[in-house]
């Protein structure tokens, strides 16, 4: 569905008046069913910080691990997981999530959105079942990289997809959804890691369910219904009409049709190598930029090195397993309370106000982190840190989760799913993804080594990139509130340091949006005569 909100050009402009219906208990349902894609995601990224720290898990894949941590050396705590095999265990699903994105635009474009949601679905049962009967470490990394196939096109598929059908005034709301999902996975991860954390083969029990979200997904694709974004682009037309109607609770989408009917005839006549090739032209460039930089942003800001590693970072600190896995569970509980927070409020206070408020909020939580490491292990050494210092630390730790769960956790999948244009939307998700991905692989693959080597000046390190992010928000990112999606665009054409990026590409955009809204009315006036006459 079209973004909503008032967009003037030259003085003229639809407002949201034009466009009718709203949040509907059947665009719930449908936006809920598609959202438990982030289930895939969430489950997967929790489960794995917390199993690896599982002592059968341990001593059966990673065995180098569990005799180090019985040793008793003069090592730096930090190195305690510093292994290659248990990295490739991490960061394997997130290389394999990159590689099936790349497919996941030409699948979205060509089969829809629905079948790229079933096959998604589908690759996840695989891979959790494979882990879940894993018998050695060849077969759990096959297994991650199915889930990372399964991970890869939900991840392309179901925000793009939630914009398309989110009515305009609760497109934030319903699209941030998605990571709603991601959060209330981890948080079921580290319910279960903890509930099985002593049984002999707890680790089997903990990575089979990551099959039930992805059976969600599967099912879910049969009877969600194709966007109507979908439907026009493919020249099915009235079904586009029926399936807009009926998200929108009403028959008058004349404003909002039209619009997704203008955006298809700019996009039809171009292929999907087209829109690859466009997006790197200096039209496009801003949306590319701003969809990949943000990627790289969000898994800067150390997000994925906390989820990823609570249990093995509390391990580190001297914590017993079954603190550690309990901490997780506090810290998913933050990551669900405070996601709600930004459902609520992220069509009312926008996203760059999120973005910049989330960013100093978790660059402080990260300065007192490396601070407070800094001084307490100078002074314990290898010994366990006292339990009032781990506490301190693990409520830092929270106000870092929750500045994150409000800001560039739901804002890196909003923002790329709704600045890009109809012709170049799939193309330009699956590079959001690919670098959602490639990130996410780097920081896996890294933390662990990053904290042996730099000790508590990794989260320094984080926290320098976050004052980078805060200013960033602040000077280069337009705010995206309110504007249909068809004419976002047109707002990076307006924007100072866009408008100078684009070049001349900036007035031909302003010209077209000009156009769009003259012919969008156009057809509102002609239908609205035709009913008159009736």
């Amino acid at each position: 569905m079209a973004g909503g909100g008032v967009v003037v050009v030259s003085g003229r402009g639809l407002s949201t008046g034009d466009y009718r219906g709203g949040l509907t208990v059947y665009v719930v349902m449908v936006a809920f069913m598609a959202a438990c894609g982030g289930l895939l995601l969430g489950y997967d990224n929790g489960v794995t910080g917390g199993v690896v720290s599982l002592e059968a898990f341990e001593k059966k894949f990673f065995p180098d691990v569990w005799a180090k941590k019985q040793e008793v050396h003069e090592d730096s705590p930090y190195c305690t997981y510093d292994n290659a095999k248990l990295q490739l265990f991490v960061s394997s699903l997130f290389l394999a999530g990159l590689v099936s994105c790349l497919f996941a635009s030409w699948i979205t474009r060509n089969w829809g959105r629905k079948v790229t949601m079933g096959i998604g679905g589908a690759f996840f049962v695989a891979g959790g079942l494979v882990n879940a009967f894993a018998q050695d470490m060849a077969m759990l990394i096959v297994g991650r990289v199915l889930l990372g196939f399964g991970v890869g096109l939900g991840s392309q598929v179901v925000p793009q997809y939630l914009s398309e059908v989110a009515p305009f005034s609760h497109r934030g709301m319903l699209n941030i959804g998605y990571q709603l999902f991601v959060t209330i996975g981890i948080l079921i991860a580290g319910l279960v890691n903890y509930a099985v954390r002593d049984w002999e083969n707890g680790w089997r029990l903990s990575l089979g369910p990551a099959a039930a979200p992805g059976a969600i997904l599967f099912l879910g694709s049969l009877v969600l219904p194709e966007s109507p974004n979908f439907l026009v682009e493919k020249g099915k037309t009235e079904k586009g009409r029926e399936v807009l109607q009926k998200l929108c609770g009403t028959s008058e989408v004349d404003a909002e049709f039209a619009d997704i009917v203008a955006a298809v005839e700019i996009a039809r006549p171009i292929t999907m190598r087209q829109s690859w090739a466009s997006l790197f032209t200096r039209r496009y460039m801003p949306q590319l930029l701003t969809s990949f930089v943000i990627q790289f942003f969000q898994q800067f800001t150390g997000i994925n090195a906390i989820i990823f590693y609570v249990p093995v970072l509390f391990s580190s600190l001297g914590s017993a397993n079954s603190a550690a896995l309990l901490n997780t569970v506090v810290v998913g509980a933050v990551n669900v309370g405070s996601t709600l927070i930004a459902v609520m409020f992220s069509d009312k206070f926008g996203r760059r106000f999120l973005l910049i408020e989330g960013g100093i909020q978790c660059c402080l939580a990260m300065l007192t982190t490396g601070v407070v490491l800094a001084i307490e292990f100078a002074k314990y050494g290898t010994d366990p840190l006292p339990k009032a210092v781990a506490s301190g630390i693990l409520a830092v730790i929270c106000i870092f989760i929750s500045g994150f769960a409000w800001s560039w956790g739901p804002m890196g999948w909003l923002i790329p799913s709704e600045i890009f244009t109809l012709e170049t939307r799939p193309a330009g998700t699956a590079v959001a993804v690919v670098g959602n991905f490639l990130f996410s692989f780097v920081i896996g693959q890294a933390f662990v080594s990053m904290l042996c080597a730099m000790e508590y000046g990794v989260f320094l390190f984080f926290a320098g990139w976050l004052v980078i992010m805060v200013l960033c928000a602040i000077f280069l990112l337009p705010e995206t509130k309110g504007v249909p999606i068809e004419r976002v665009q047109a707002l990076y054409a307006r924007h100072w340091f866009w408008n100078r990026v684009m070049g001349p590409a900036a007035a031909e955009v302003i010209a077209e949006d000009e156009k769009r809204v003259a012919a969008a009315s156009a057809i509102i006036k002609e239908e609205e005569l035709s009913k008159a006459m009736k």
